[in-house]
């Protein structure tokens, strides 16, 4: 078994041809011979029966071949490549295992790469990478965020329904790969997608957002979700009712909601409730935060409901999650807020830092005004010395 060389100045034919013999000598059934339909035709059977090559040969032999396929697809006229480009791609995402799986992952993204930037076909590729990346765990090798994303295809940007398809895509594989802030990134961005008069349908994909958004437990900025128009539709429902109270309530609010729908809570949505508890603290905690720069262990204990052993241990996860600024005083028995991170940021937030920044603005003048007399002193003393 001869893997064909690297091809050179090869007529597209004989390119063809050279691979026709190479899967015909692995068993494929298919003929050496060139289709007298021309080069379409033979590159649709190598195609057909290039899998062939997954069950023999090392993975660099097999990313030659592959890599050969692509060569010659990317010289055949866009318009009449369309179809193989889709049958290359669902080939190559039925590859088994990992290493055969980063061997196609390689040639889709050079593929990928090879297609001109303002060519709709990119699209249909790129989606295949991500079926690809899912599968051998290399998404962040394909994805670096929602803006990257964008930038990407914005030479040839895709339809609004194709570009809901793959951030659904993109959703379900970075919660599959444990990227959860990545994953409520892209949701947003998919909620984003709808217009006003379109934002009543996608009733799954908002309901989704919350609930990943819900049980994410590194997500506590839950406000932005309210925005969303798809969202909006859910109001007067449960699991709308259930958003505000993880936005704007106390842990005694969630409690009270979870005490009425528990079946709605733990099945229908399927969230953990101990889960939810320790992340109604923190919230609980970053609003109390916001209006009291100085609490004793006391009003901690009896707001998020712990023991009295248990408050210095809540403290400490607080301040790892950089959620909170504050310092412990064990000797006092209470916490010194120097900063937090709202819950919400509405008017009252935009006039708070309005002020704060004023405030700023005029100390650095009395700075500014101080230095300039202490300056003019010193040159005024130097004078008189002279």
């Amino acid at each position: 078994m001869q893997v064909p060389a690297v091809f050179m100045d090869l007529p597209l034919e004989d390119q063809a041809q050279e691979l026709r013999v190479y899967f015909k000598s692995l068993g494929a059934e298919i003929s050496e011979e060139k289709s007298p339909k021309g080069i379409e035709d033979d590159l649709h059977k190598i195609i057909g029966v290039c899998d062939a090559c997954f069950k023999e040969g090392k993975e660099t032999e097999i990313e030659t071949i592959l890599n050969d396929i692509v060569s010659i697809m990317v010289l055949i006229p866009i318009e009449r490549a369309e179809n193989l480009i889709l049958a290359f791609c669902e080939k190559l995402t039925k590859a088994p295992g990992q290493k055969l799986g980063l061997v196609c992952l390689k040639a889709l993204w050079l593929l990928f790469q090879s297609l001109d930037e303002k060519s709709p076909m990119r699209y249909h590729v790129y989606y295949h990478l991500v079926h690809i990346a899912r599968n051998v765990d290399q998404v962040k090798a394909v994805y670096g965020g929602v803006d990257q994303l964008k930038a990407q295809f914005a030479p040839c940007p895709p339809s609004n329904e194709q570009m809901q398809k793959l951030l659904r895509l993109l959703h379900e594989v970075l919660l599959s790969c444990k990227q959860s802030e990545q994953a409520a990134a892209v949701m947003v961005a998919l909620l984003g997608t709808y217009t006003a008069e379109s934002a009543s349908a996608p009733r799954e994909d908002a309901q989704r957002c919350i609930l990943a958004a819900l049980a994410d437990p590194n997500t506590f900025l839950l406000d932005p979700l309210l925005a969303l128009k798809p969202v909006r539709f859910l109001e007067g429902e449960l699991i709308h009712d259930l958003l505000l109270v993880f936005v704007q309530e106390k842990l005694p609010a969630y409690l009270k909601f979870y005490k009425n729908h528990k079946e709605f809570v733990e099945h229908s949505l399927g969230l953990n409730h101990e889960q939810n508890i320790k992340k109604m603290r923190l919230l609980t905690f970053m609003q109390l935060a916001e209006t009291h720069p100085e609490m004793s262990f006391d009003t901690i204990q009896a707001e998020l409901q712990i023991e009295e052993n248990e408050v210095e241990s809540f403290i400490i996860d607080v301040l790892k999650t950089k959620l909170v600024r504050a310092r412990m005083d064990q000797a006092g028995r209470k916490v010194l807020v120097s900063s937090t991170m709202h819950r919400t940021f509405g008017r009252a937030q935009w006039t708070q830092l309005r002020d704060l920044l004023a405030a700023w603005k005029t100390n650095l003048s009395a700075v500014q005004e101080g230095m300039k007399t202490v300056a003019a002193a010193q040159i005024e003393l130097a004078t008189k010395t002279k």
